[in-house]
């Protein structure tokens, strides 16, 4: 695995192989502080992580994931029960190959680039843009996959930050009905009502009744829960309160109509979570949840009411899409 650095007069940030993944990414503010928003998970030294899979043995920052999925059974809730003997289709690889394997770094002008060829599948070849901004503390990043074959595969953007000390308040602006995930996220942990609709982040519906404030990071007890939103804006923005910043998130909405939030609060303790990941993704998605290419390719509850839970994709016709993360002061 290769670990390559960028410096630029707004702050510095890594970037490694093993899937592509970015951070930390440190950011300098106009009074000097430095600040670095990204997870970084605390067990890649540790004796065991070489038993993880790719995506997991280093998991840091943020990554793209072609196609999006992880490949499991599960008994789906509600409206999605019918499909759930789908499941089992779906990349092995959670969130693709492209998330677990080595990439290759490649000259760039400016920034790092890197590119990766699947061993098997439709995607040809990806490359993957990461380009600082000299003027701001922000980073641009980009996407680009071209297939050999026509097809429909869902794509998602990963990021991940750390909630620090003193908390953090999430907004999504413009954001829309939402959906729980139809399954318990962590059996026997997850509080949310699989299935259940979301109409306001500050009040999702509880098993037991009671609402959960998911705006307030971190949250009140040990979870691991997934929504799914409807984010026409292509914004979310992390405040981090002790600090008085706000990390911003933007992407292009038409391509990721949907957001992925996957609230990490200390809610798995097998290894290598222990009860010690405290994040949060903010995953721009055209998906239908994490529930892999079948199900967001084929007929779901997300798409049938017009949202794209897949992208189509034609050889000689690139996909390219860009995103920013970047310090509001």
């Amino acid at each position: 695995m290769i670990v390559r650095t960028c410096s630029w007069a707004y702050g510095s940030l890594e970037v490694q192989s093993l899937g592509a993944m970015a951070g930390p990414i440190r950011f300098r503010l106009s009074d000097g502080r430095v600040v670095q928003p990204m997870q970084i998970a605390p067990w890649a030294d540790e004796p065991r992580a070489g038993e993880l899979p790719g995506i997991l043995r280093r998991l840091r920052g943020e990554w793209p994931c072609v196609p999006f999925g992880i490949a499991r059974a599960l008994s789906l809730a509600g409206d999605w029960a019918g499909i759930a003997a789908d499941l089992a289709a779906g990349p092995v690889e959670p969130h693709g190959a492209s998330s677990n394997a080595e990439w290759d770094f490649d000259k760039a002008d400016t920034g790092l680039t890197l590119s990766f060829s699947p061993a098997n599948g439709p995607v040809r070849r990806m490359w993957r843009h990461i380009r600082p901004d000299p003027k701001a503390p922000a980073v641009d990043f980009g996407l680009t996959v071209e297939v050999d074959r026509p097809c429909r595969i869902p794509i998602g953007l990963h990021p991940v930050f750390a909630i620090p000390e003193g908390g953090a308040v999430l907004s999504v602006p413009g954001a829309r009905e939402g959906l729980i995930f139809p399954a318990e996220v962590e059996p026997g942990i997850s509080r949310l009502v699989p299935g259940g609709k979301v109409t306001d982040l500050s009040a999702a519906p509880c098993v037991d009744g009671t609402s959960l404030d998911l705006t307030q990071l971190p949250l009140p007890f040990a979870t691991e829960e997934l929504v799914q939103l409807h984010a026409p804006g292509g914004r979310a923005l992390l405040r981090r309160r002790a600090e008085g910043i706000t990390i911003a998130l933007d992407w292009n909405a038409a391509h990721f109509p949907d957001v992925v939030l996957w609230l990490s609060n200390r809610g798995r303790t097998d290894f290598p979570w222990n009860g010690r990941h405290l994040a949060i993704g903010i995953e721009p998605v055209a998906a239908a949840f994490d529930l892999g290419t079948s199900i967001s390719a084929g007929e779901n509850p997300f798409n049938t009411k017009g949202r794209a839970t897949a992208i189509s994709l034609e050889p000689g016709i690139p996909f390219e899409t860009w995103y920013r993360i970047a310090v509001l002061e």
